[in-house]
């Protein structure tokens, strides 16, 4: 076998991060549509993630946050966005990489992405089955019941050589 010198598993992601990066640059200009709201998992040790020392220590690996009703000045870079939520009644702002980005999920349409979290090729579970939900008013939550089932996950092992 040939080795893959044009990286298409990184090309694959990057489009497909591109899709977080659009939707989340409409709902910060036209605001959330509907009855919409996104799960984001990322993960809290990769370069670039700035959030509170406090939600680090609480989230030493992995964290999600929920987007829906209570979430404050989301901007889009090129490569990142920051949020600010509140946690425990405490606002806080949080700068994510894309890159950083584990899970992306809409329950609200069964909607979902998955992406390669390192060099090994390992994929997370879906982002309900893995990380603890945070509400954006701060309380920690259960993941939600319609969170889309793994296989309406779009994960990239389908096209990962064995």
């Amino acid at each position: 076998m040939s080795q893959d010198l044009l990286k298409y598993e990184l090309i694959v992601q990057d489009a497909l991060r591109g899709v977080v990066r659009e939707v989340l640059t409409r709902v910060s200009r036209e605001g959330m549509p509907g009855e919409h709201h996104f799960y984001i998992t990322f993960r809290t040790r990769d370069p670039g993630v700035n959030i509170p020392q406090r939600l680090r220590e609480t989230y030493p690996d992995e964290m999600t946050i929920v987007l829906q009703h209570q979430f404050f000045g989301l901007e889009l870079k090129d490569d990142s966005f920051e949020v600010t939520l509140s946690f425990n009644r405490s606002l806080e702002r949080l700068h994510v990489p894309f890159r950083a980005i584990s899970a992306f999920v809409d329950p609200s349409v069964n909607f979902g992405l998955q992406f390669q979290t390192g060099e090994g090729g390992e994929t997370p579970a879906a982002a309900a089955d893995t990380a603890e939900a945070v509400a954006a008013d701060g309380d920690a939550a259960e993941p939600a019941a319609d969170v889309p089932p793994a296989e309406k996950v779009v994960s990239l092992d389908a096209f990962r050589k064995k």
